[in-house]
């Protein structure tokens, strides 16, 4: 699925979206990384030396193990337990940055840009390893990105993967039983521990959504924002003021796999319309990719739509069916020239 998500477009934040999105998750370190790479290439550098990256990769980690234990899929790590010192005072930053470039990097900069085995074409740069100072050679398409116009959105997709990833590690969930929960008021995702009777914030549902969405609006395929002025809305494919009619049907209108992005004047004129059927099309095709990325929201998204591909169709069919046939379907003003 992962070279289905870039098969019609290999943009570069595409490509980076797929290495975030799809590439493995044996520990945390692959966002780390990514972090620090969007960090430093604010600079413009052309060479970045593993000691320049050290700092904030480890830093990066430093700050997510304050509240989450867990950021490797193992029980032990020589190098995690570093930073945990350095968290306590027991470790100072000269001797947690000498630890980074020793053991922080021994896969991560390798696997990062591997999805399926192969590494992607044009990658975001090359190790160069042959002198004393070892260093990573920048390439234009990893500058393209600080010129993206979706620069300030990726950092924040980063970070919510992130925390669906380690959340799920340490609250020890079985992923086949992981459900994660949409608040409307707050726009945030968060997971109900039942047996504790307590509530777990993850991360914003707009960062959570957008990689999904390649950073466009679901509907008119135009940029959208995840700061500033003209924040993007997250929509219910099927309006949510039909609630009712879906819930005494069994269906969950609040899910995870009703929930879109959407430009906030596209989203203020759909108001309570069901889109032309051929969005349910899209929508499915957007939940498919969490599904087939392995991504924590997937085994929410099964849970609520259904175990196989053909149960998620008829899913699907089922919700458009019950609408109001009679009502007019609604489209966009405006709609580029795009797909998922």
């Amino acid at each position: 699925m992962s070279f289905e998500y870039l098969n019609t477009d290999i943009s570069t934040e595409t490509k980076w979206r797929a290495l975030i999105l799809f590439g493995s998750n044996t520990a945390t370190y692959k966002f780390a990384f990514a972090k620090s790479l969007l960090e430093l290439v604010e600079q413009e550098t052309t060479r970045i030396s593993l000691e320049d990256l050290a700092k904030p990769f480890a830093l990066n980690l430093a700050e997510h193990l304050k509240t989450s234990e867990k950021q490797i899929n193992s029980n032990i790590s020589s190098y995690i337990e570093v930073i945990k010192k350095y968290n306590t005072g027991a470790v100072n930053i000269g001797e947690l940055i000498k630890a980074t470039q020793k053991d922080g990097f021994k896969y991560v900069i390798d696997a990062f840009q591997h999805l399926h085995g192969g590494q992607i074409t044009s990658p975001f740069y090359y190790k160069d390893f042959s002198g004393k100072k070892k260093e990573l050679v920048v390439t234009d398409e990893l500058l393209k990105l600080k010129e993206s116009s979706q620069v300030s959105n990726l950092p924040l997709e980063v970070e919510a993967r992130w925390k669906l990833v380690e959340t799920a590690w340490n609250l020890n969930i079985n992923p086949n039983v992981l459900e994660v929960i949409h608040d409307n008021e707050k726009q945030t995702f968060y997971i109900e521990e039942r047996d504790f009777h307590r509530r777990i914030e993850i991360t914003s549902s707009r960062d959570s959504l957008n990689g999904y969405q390649k950073g466009k609006c679901f509907y008119s395929f135009q940029d959208i924002d995840l700061v500033g002025n003209n924040v993007c809305h997250v929509d219910h494919f099927f309006p949510h003021s039909m609630k009712v009619l879906y819930h005494s049907n069994g269906i969950n209108i609040n899910g995870v796999w009703n929930l879109v992005l959407a430009d906030p004047n596209i989203n203020g004129n759909k108001t309570n319309h069901i889109p032309e059927k051929r969005f349910l099309e899209r929508l499915f095709q957007r939940n498919e990719f969490y599904i087939q990325s392995k991504h924590p929201l997937a085994e929410t998204i099964i849970i609520q739509t259904g175990q196989t591909q053909k149960q998620r169709i008829e899913f699907l069919n089922r919700c458009y069916n019950l609408a109001d046939v009679s009502q007019q379907k609604w489209i966009p003003a405006i709609e580029l020239l795009a797909t998922f």
